[in-house]
Parts: structure tokens; sequence; C-alpha cells
């Protein structure tokens, strides 16, 4: 939905660039071929700045401090809105937006820009904002939304009277996101504080995650990817190295991605090139 709106205000600025192009030459107000020519340079600009937003819009592993700015700059371009956005809200958007006069047609408004009344309790809907995520497609708090399943799965499986070999269950459930460097959640427990099914189950976790093709919130990645990935997190002692390595050796990886992977997510990879190093 964002892009279709920021799309439709490229398409404004594209057609006023046009229409302004045509006023000057019905008025006989410069050359014809300057014109079109500087048209013409309008329509690349605006196409180059369009490409940017979009691609920020899929986002990445890495977002950089300069692609923020630009995507700033380009937030500050303005088209003319002819429509009071103040009328048609659902009560929610109204009492967001607060008690303010009705906007004086036409006026200018941002191409981006992040205003009060994106924000609701749970979530910041701002344009710059969520163009501007860091590493992924999720802002701070969608993701802190998502984590919560980890709770809730803990507090469930605690309840539920397993038999005295299943009884620790709960915990290998509820330590997937938990990191050897006790920066994971939600107990911020330490390699030494877990145990290897649960370390095991962090790194199955993670192969799923990233593979996976139902998340509307990003694309399934192919074997190579993830492997570099979680080549990336075991670096950074996130995921158990030692497990790691037995994960690459053990051939487990490719069993998985045989059964429930699609064909084009089976690209080729030696298992050598993510291998603890030593």
């Amino acid at each position: 939905m964002l892009a279709g709106v920021i799309r439709t205000r490229f398409e404004v600025l594209r057609r006023d660039a046009e229409i302004e192009c045509l006023k000057a030459k019905l008025a006989g107000e410069g050359d014809p071929a300057e014109l079109d020519a500087a048209f013409e340079a309008r329509c690349r600009e605006l196409d180059e700045e369009f490409a940017f937003v979009a691609e920020s819009n899929m986002g990445g592993e890495f977002f950089a401090p300069e692609d923020a700015e630009r995507l700033r700059a380009i937030g500050e371009r303005t088209w003319m809105c002819h429509f009071d956005h103040t009328r048609g809200l659902s009560w929610e958007e109204q009492a967001r937006l607060g008690k303010v006069a009705a906007s004086e047609a036409p006026e200018p408004a941002r191409l981006l820009e992040d205003r009060h009344d994106h924000k609701t309790p749970e979530y910041d809907q701002g344009e710059l904002y969520n163009l501007s995520i860091a590493r992924g497609t999720l802002t701070e708090e969608e993701r802190k939304k998502i984590n919560d399943h980890i709770v809730v799965t803990i507090d469930m499986l605690e309840q539920l009277p397993f038999p005295k070999a299943l009884r620790r269950v709960p915990e290998y459930a509820g330590g997937h996101h938990e990191k050897m460097d006790g920066t994971g959640y939600p107990r911020g427990l330490t390699r030494e504080q877990m145990s290897l099914p649960a370390r095991m189950m962090a790194i199955a976790d993670i192969l799923e995650a990233l593979t996976a093709a139902d998340r509307p919130y990003k694309k399934a990645k192919k074997l190579s990817e993830c492997m570099r990935i979680m080549g990336f997190m075991r670096n950074d002692n996130h995921i158990d190295p030692e497990l790691f390595d037995l994960f690459l050796t053990s051939g487990v990886w490719r069993e998985y991605a045989e059964m429930f992977l699609h064909p084009d997510q089976l690209d080729d990879i030696d298992i050598q090139d993510y291998m603890s190093a030593g």
C-alpha cells in the first residue's frame, strides 16, 4: 500500500512537469526543443528517485546512513494537494490527527514524511521511518510484536503436563531466539546456560525462517544466501560455532532443503566456505 501511494505522488510530479512544459510551449516562453529536453531530464530524475524509493521499500541486509539521507532529501520534494486530507477518515485516524483546521486547497505537501498522525499506540506508520529500516523490512515495533510469540510459546507449554521424557520441551522450544553471547530473548541466555537441543533449535529455526516462502515481509532466500548470513551470525557469536559446523558437515541442511524448499532456492554451495576458521 505504501508503495502504491508514493508511486501515485511520483506520477503527479511527472504529470505536473509535463503540463508545465506544454503550458510554456503554448505561451511561447522558450525554445520547444529546450523545453522538451528539460522535461525529459526531469523525467529521468524522477525515474531514478522513484527506483531508489522502491528499492528502499523492498528492504535489505543493510541500509546505509547516506541512503537514509538521500531518502530524506527526496522526501522534501513537494506536490500540490487539491483535496482536504482531513475528510473521509476513520474515527481512529481522526483521533490521531486531532482537531486541526481543514486543509486549504491547493497546498503543497511533502513527497515523503513522518506525521504525528502516522503513529498509533503500537506502531509508527511514518513513510520515511518505514522506508529507512536499517535491516530487513520490519520496524522495531513490528519485530517486538512478532517476538512475543516466544513468550506465548513458553507460557503455553509450561502449563502442559508433559511426561518425564518431554519435560524440557518448553526450554527447547522457547530458546530458539536466544544467542550465544546473551543478547537474545526472551531470557538473554548465554551458550553455557543453554542445552544442546536448545542451541540446535536456534540454528534450525534460522534456516527455516530465512528459507520460508510464506512470510509477507520478506522474500525466501536461496541456500547460499542463508549460509552466508548464518556464517555472519556464527562470527558474531549469535549461534553455536561448533554446532553450526556439525550442521554443515552432517548434510541435514540439504535434506531439509530438498524436502521443503522450492527448486529455485537449491543453488550449489561449498560448505568449506562457511566452516569455522582453523
